[in-house]
């Protein structure tokens, strides 16, 4: 480079040799260039630039300020990106400024919003409909409602959970005769089966967690083997379970039963479906295929919403054949509206069987041979009685002495050696005779169904007790 060489677009300062553009007027140190002359750049030959060559046409000049204004566009698309994507590694915060720190972004709103929405508490509050298992045709209770603050309204919950909440509300019941189950439909009321308390005033219930109490029997009806209790002291936090329908339940539809069964393995339960609706006697009976025992009887059978839609009735053990009273009829004895006669004979033959206990075929059997027992004990009491007013008439023509002993029926003298302490009259030897064989037949026809009673598994006391009715318990009857 030759010192006659002007720079084309720069200038050197004479006093800090610096080079500085040809815009700008002065120097950083202080030295301002007029534009008038050029600085003496011999004196830096080292320091000068050479002049640009000048385009030798105009095409080469466009093509160098495209390529020079595609270069500026590139560094600038380079370096905006580098300040606007925020590194990997830092956090979700940085990127929000200080008056949106606590908003996050639109991508994470989309994200957590819509888990928001399925919370227990939305779940709870939303009514129940077809995609939450509520029954077809029935109306679900909110778990807000106010017409059973006590009872459990319950959602689409796993079977766990449904059957966790409605134990509390199952007792068992028992008596002096068995034992039974039923539930509670307000802190005071309690559900169960006719034939669960029998004749008894009053019951015990005992509670799931094992504690006891009284209840006495308020209301019943025979014609639908549903009876209604009343405790005596109630608590404010009992849990209760809520009327269904049995009218709305479909053939499919799966059902839960809890109870007591054999009397003493509280809070059993077992599932199944609905296998039918049975009309028998103008009563509505929900057919199902759950397991039900003996002691079942007066339990509830659920829906899966935890509502009530039949008060168990009567099965039969291995043949997954179980009944159930339709609740409605309940609601209407609560209600004061059912019928309280005593239940008509069954005119269906093929539903005979199903009232009024839960009976396994064993116990069918016993039942049947006490029936048969009592019915043959009810005719030779009543062959008794006519005895009784031949040997009073006996007594007093005929016999002279006294009798011995203390006896239900004092003829029961024949059969003892010496309880007779006297003479027939001359004369009465026949009529003797006729009263002590009319007696003889009487107590053996006592002892022939004594004996099929006991091979029908009739219990002893059963037996002795339809003697003690019919003041036939001789002690000395098999002798």
């Amino acid at each position: 480079m030759t010192d006659d060489v002007v720079p084309a677009f720069s200038w050197i300062c004479p006093e800090c040799a610096r080079r500085v553009p040809n815009k700008v007027a002065a120097c950083r140190c202080g030295f301002r260039f007029d534009g008038a002359a050029t600085p003496a750049d011999s004196a830096l030959p080292d320091r000068t630039v050479a002049a640009a060559p000048e385009p030798t046409d105009r095409g080469s000049l466009r093509m160098l300020v495209v390529g020079a204004t595609s270069t500026v566009v590139l560094v600038a698309v380079f370096y905006w990106t580098i300040l606007r994507t925020p590194a990997p590694d830092r956090p979700a915060a940085a990127m929000v400024s200080a008056g949106q720190a606590s908003r996050p972004p639109v991508a994470m709103v989309e994200k957590t919003v819509a888990p928001a929405a399925l919370t227990p508490s939305a779940v709870s509050a939303a009514p129940l409909t077809d995609d939450t298992l509520a029954p077809a045709g029935v109306a679900p209770i909110p778990l807000d409602s106010p017409a059973a603050p006590a009872a459990l309204s319950t959602g689409a919950t796993s079977l766990e959970d449904l059957v966790g909440r409605v134990l509390p509300a199952v007792v068992t019941i028992q008596t002096a005769t068995g034992r039974g189950s039923g539930f509670f439909v307000t802190a005071d009321t309690i559900l169960t089966n006719v034939h669960v308390v029998t004749t008894s005033p009053s019951v015990t219930v005992r509670r799931s967690d094992g504690t006891t109490t009284t209840a006495r029997v308020e209301t019943q009806s025979d014609a639908f083997d549903i009876a209604v209790l009343k405790v005596a002291n109630p608590l404010a936090a009992q849990v209760t379970i809520a009327l269904g329908s049995a009218a709305s339940a479909r053939a499919g539809q799966e059902v839960i039963a809890i109870g007591t069964p054999l009397g003493f393995l509280q809070n059993t339960v077992t599932r199944g479906i609905v296998s039918g609706l049975r009309e028998v006697d103008g009563a509505t009976l929900v057919q199902t295929d759950a397991s039900i025992n003996p002691g079942n009887s007066g339990g509830p059978l659920l829906d899966r919403n935890g509502l009530a839609i039949g008060i168990i009735k009567s099965g039969y053990e291995g043949r997954g054949l179980s009944f159930a009273v339709a609740i409605e009829h309940a609601r209407e004895l609560l209600g004061g509206r059912a019928t309280m006669g005593t239940a008509s004979p069954p005119r269906s033959q093929e539903y005979r069987a199903l009232s009024p206990a839960v009976a396994s075929p064993a116990d069918q059997r016993r039942l049947d041979g006490l029936k048969a027992y009592e019915q043959t004990i009810a005719e030779l009491a009543r062959r008794a009685d006519a005895l009784d007013s031949r040997w009073r008439s006996f007594q007093r023509i005929c016999y002279e002495g006294r009798v011995v002993g203390a006896f239900d029926r004092e003829w029961f003298a024949f059969f003892e050696p010496r309880a007779m302490q006297g003479a027939v009259s001359p004369g009465c030897g026949p009529a003797f005779a006729d009263l002590r064989r009319e007696a003889q037949d009487i107590r053996d026809g006592v002892g022939s169904a004594d004996e099929r009673a006991r091979q029908a598994d009739v219990y002893p006391g059963a037996r002795r007790d339809a003697l003690r009715r019919s003041k036939l318990d001789y002690a000395g009857r098999n002798k």
